[in-house]
């Protein structure tokens, strides 16, 4: 396996743990709620972070999915050509989506950049905004790091056949 596949593989597994770890602070950030609530003292800004922690959760996410080829592939048009054939389409489709999420990548933490210039907050929780776009657009770039591990190993398979 290519050292940077090897990369790409680990950093997604520990985006993919701490994406869980959001998932089940959110879980028991809501069940709190709703217990505390009963008592008449709800939590302040609930809502809020279930947000922040639930996108948290899906940015951290998509590398490792990615990684396990999880996302969804039609490959219908793919499956009659030779293998051979099969591995330049990947690479192409890979390039597409490569470039594709690292545009979406430098778009997310520009507009990191822009929340905390201005100094964008949460507007019940006044808890700034910006460090959690960052965490996104780094999972983002795990993302990136990933595919460019399956386009060296598509490339590889090309080259082998």
């Amino acid at each position: 396996m290519e050292p940077v596949t090897k990369l790409a593989f680990r950093l997604s597994q520990i985006l993919d743990r701490a994406a869980g770890w959001a998932v089940v602070s959110t879980m028991v950030l809501v069940v709190a709620n709703v217990i505390l609530r009963l008592f008449g003292h709800p939590l302040g800004g609930t809502y809020e972070w279930a947000g922040f922690l639930t996108a948290l959760a899906v940015g951290l996410s998509l590398a490792y999915c990615a990684a396990q080829g999880g996302h969804i592939a039609v490959t219908l048009f793919l499956d009659g050509l030779p293998p051979k054939a099969q591995a330049v389409a990947d690479i192409v489709t890979g390039i597409i989506v490569l470039l594709f999420m690292f545009m979406a990548t430098w778009e997310i933490a520009a507009y990191a950049t822009g929340m905390a210039v201005s100094g964008e907050v949460a507007s019940t929780t006044k808890v700034p905004v910006y460090p959690f776009v960052y965490i996104i657009a780094f999972g983002f770039l795990g993302f990136c790091l990933v595919m460019a591990g399956v386009i060296t190993e598509s490339i590889r398979k090309v080259a082998r056949k």
